[in-house]
């Protein structure tokens, strides 16, 4: 049997099986043939028309210069908080030394499975399962360096490594469902009150902005009223003003002393008249039947109260009334002798 094993062929690393040397050899494009002459290794053939010593000559390996894909089995790692994970993986590689490859490593396809699922435990295991789902890309990156750092001396480079599936216990699983819609409840109870705050920041600037509206609309409509005020006063005032320019006007004139006696009797007369209707009780001076007497009276209020004007007019020019008398006199003293 060891003799049989010993004159077994070598393994064909990924073909089919190894060409018999007939001299002239074609080797396709992308692939290294590694030749042993007596046992010893010889030499590389390249791609293309190659000529060997039949007999002397062995074609002892056939490597593959493509990019190769290898499936690595599902297995079993611990993460930092010993959650166990079913996960597999995908790992590209490529020769980069055939003669590496054939004779620095038995089974170079083997070696680099078990070096990227022993990798890839390692690398789980400092990662909590949170961090595995975020950083999957990160420990892809982790597992292609550490099995290129173990890899060189079999001439073999790892360009990537991709997890395909991680699998996770029922049970937590089922508890990431609900911290999952935990932290949508959550989420959703944010947004909501953040909702409302922003209502309520929008409904009392609303306030204040229609509080700032009026208080300045209220101010606008004083001032106007105040301005409106104002005018009628001015207004009134020259209205009354030239009123008494008007009936000083009319007083100058002859007969007016007369025609303000006619209208205070008239005034004096209405008032009487009008006495009785506001009120039960009335009192009326002793002599409410003489009309003269009241008339009189009424007249001589109104020359006390023009007299300082009559004094200072004198005063002002004493020549041009020094032999003129007062109209209102003359009028009280007519009245009086018709009266009498």
């Amino acid at each position: 049997l060891k003799h049989a094993a010993r004159l077994a062929p070598a393994p064909c690393r990924w073909n089919s099986g190894l060409p018999v040397n007939i001299g002239v050899l074609f080797v396709p494009q992308q692939e290294a043939w590694v030749v042993e002459r007596m046992g010893k290794f010889h030499r590389i053939l390249e791609p293309g028309l190659n000529f060997l010593i039949p007999l002397l000559d062995r074609i002892r390996y056939v490597q593959s210069l493509k990019e190769i894909v290898i499936n690595v089995p599902e297995q079993s790692a611990v993460t930092l908080d010993n959650v166990t994970l079913q996960i597999d993986g995908v790992l590209y590689l490529r020769v980069m030394d055939p003669y590496k490859a054939s004779y620095g490593v038995e089974d170079p396809e083997y070696a680099v499975t078990q070096l990227a699922q022993t990798t890839m435990r390692s690398e789980l295991g400092k990662l909590s399962l949170d961090r595995v789902f975020r950083e999957r890309e990160s420990l892809n990156a982790s597992i292609v360096d550490a099995i290129n750092q173990a890899s060189d001396c079999w001439g073999i480079r790892c360009l990537r490594y991709e997890i395909k599936d991680i699998h996770v216990p029922p049970r937590v699983k089922e508890s990431m469902q609900m911290q999952v819609e935990a932290e949508r409840r959550k989420r959703a109870t944010v947004l909501e009150s953040e909702g409302t705050r922003e209502s309520a920041i929008n409904v009392a600037e609303g306030q204040k902005q229609a509080q700032i509206l009026a208080s300045e609309a209220e101010k606008a409509e004083q001032i106007n009223k105040a301005a409106g005020e104002a005018n009628a006063m001015l207004v009134k005032a020259r209205a009354k003003a030239e009123a008494i320019q008007l009936l000083a006007a009319a007083l100058a004139q002859q007969h007016g002393n007369a025609a303000a006696s006619l209208s205070v009797a008239e005034q004096y007369v209405n008032a009487f008249s009008k006495i009785a209707k506001d009120s039960n009780t009335v009192l009326l001076p002793a002599n409410t039947g003489d009309v003269t007497n009241m008339v009189a009276q009424a007249l001589g209020i109104y020359t006390t109260l023009t007299k300082p004007q009559a004094v200072k007019t004198q005063d002002e020019m004493p020549s041009a009334h020094e032999d003129s008398r007062s109209p209102a006199t003359e009028m009280l003293k007519a009245e009086q002798g018709s009266s009498s």
